[in-house]
C-alpha cells in the first residue's frame, strides 16, 4: 500500500505570514480547498521542545501495560489519559485502528466556566517532566494553530481575528500516538479511513510513511512532508461552518510493508477545537445559488463532539 502516488499538496513557510499575510492566506487556503490538507513550514515550535516530547511520548508508551491502564478512565470518551490499543474505530470501519494514545487538554483554572465540559489533565508520574513539557507543547500549538486560523479567515473574507473568540479557551485536544509493532499479517490498518472532528488539526510525526489522504477521484494520495514540517487538515466542523468550500478529506494510516512492522510508530496530532458552548453556523458568505446551505440548524461545538465520539466508538450510549 506505501507505493501510493505522492499528493502535490504545496510545503508553505508560516514565516512568510509575517511578510504577506495576504499571500499566505491565498496559498493556504487554496491547498485548503483542492486537498484538505497542507504542509507547513516553519511553524514555530521549538525544535527542542518536540524533540523533548518524543523522547518522552517513547518513554510513556514503553511503560508496563498495567501501569499505562491506570490513567485509562471508563466512560470518559478518552478525553483525557491513557485510551488502551484497539479501543478506537473509524466510523462505519470493520477492524478497530491498531493503535495507543494519550490525550491531553486545557488546563483550566480551578471553577472555569468551562470546567463542567472540559475534563482536568491526568498527569502520569513518569516519565519526569512530562506534565511540564507537555503544557509547553500544547501552547506551543496553541499559538501556531492562532496563526493558521487567521489565514483562513483571511481566505474566507473574515475579520483576521474572527476565530479569536471562537477558540479562547477551546476544547483542543494534543494526542499522543504510538502505533506498536504489528505481525505481518495483521488485520485493518493502523488507522482506518476517517475525516477528523475539529476545526484544524496540527500534526508532526507524517515524515514516517503511512498517512494518506482520499482525492476527489477516488484515489489513495500519500502524503510525504518534508522533516520538522507540520500537516495541518481540515476537520469536520471547519467543513460545516464553511458548507464544504473548505473539504474534510478523508484519510488513514496504512500499515508498512511486512519487513517494517516490527517498529513502532509515533505521531502527534494537536485537534484545535473551539470553545464547547461555540455555535457552528454556516458562514453567510459561503452559502450561493450553486452551494445552498447545508447546514440550515446550528449545532455547538460541544454536542457535534459527543454524536462524533459515539460514533467512533469512544463513547457509549
Amino acid at each position: 500500500m506505501l507505493d501510493t502516488p505522492a499528493a502535490q499538496v504545496p510545503t508553505l513557510s508560516l514565516a512568510d505570514q509575517a511578510r504577506d499575510p495576504d499571500g499566505f492566506a491565498r496559498d493556504f487556503g487554496s491547498s485548503f480547498q483542492r486537498y484538505g490538507f497542507a504542509i507547513v513550514a516553519d511553524h514555530g515550535v521549538p525544535q527542542d521542545l518536540i524533540d523533548r516530547a518524543w523522547a518522552e511520548t517513547a518513554e510513556l508508551f514503553a511503560l508496563p501495560e498495567d501501569e499505562k491502564r491506570g490513567y485509562h478512565r471508563e466512560g470518559a470518551g478518552g478525553a483525557r489519559g491513557y485510551t488502551p490499543f484497539k479501543t478506537e474505530i473509524a466510523k462505519d470501519a470493520r477492524h478497530v485502528d491498531l493503535k495507543e494514545f494519550w490525550h491531553v487538554g486545557r488546563e483550566l483554572p480551578e471553577g472555569h466556566r468551562y470546567a463542567d465540559t472540559m475534563a482536568p489533565n491526568i498527569w502520569p508520574a513518569r516519565p519526569a517532566g512530562f506534565r511540564d513539557t507537555f503544557v509547553e507543547l500544547f501552547a506551543a500549538f496553541d499559538a501556531a494553530g492562532d496563526k493558521l486560523l487567521s489565514a483562513i479567515a483571511r481566505y474566507l473574507g473574515l475579520a483576521p481575528d474572527w476565530f479569536v473568540p471562537a477558540v479562547k479557551d477551546g476544547n483542543s485536544v494534543l494526542r499522543l500516538l504510538h502505533y506498536p509493532p504489528i505481525p505481518a499479517d495483521a488485520e485493518g490498518v493502523r488507522a482506518g479511513a476517517h475525516e477528523d472532528i475539529n476545526l484544524i488539526t496540527l500534526l508532526l510525526g507524517a515524515e514516517e510513511a503511512g498517512l494518506e489522504l482520499l482525492d476527489r477521484d477516488g484515489r489513495w494520495l500519500s502524503i510525504k512532508p518534508p522533516e520538522g514540517a507540520m500537516v495541518v487538515n481540515v476537520g469536520d466542523m471547519l467543513q460545516r461552518l464553511t458548507n464544504h468550500v473548505l473539504p474534510s478529506t478523508t484519510h488513514r494510516v496504512v500499515n508498512p510493508p511486512p519487513e517494517r512492522r516490527g517498529h513502532s510508530r509515533y505521531s502527534m496530532p494537536f485537534f484545535l477545537h473551539p470553545a464547547p458552548d461555540f455555535l457552528i453556523e454556516t458562514l453567510p458568505g459561503t452559502v450561493t445559488a450553486d452551494n445552498p446551505d447545508r447546514y440550515p440548524t446550528p449545532i455547538t461545538a460541544h454536542d457535534y463532539l459527543y454524536e462524533r465520539l459515539v460514533e467512533i466508538g469512544l463513547i457509549k450510549k
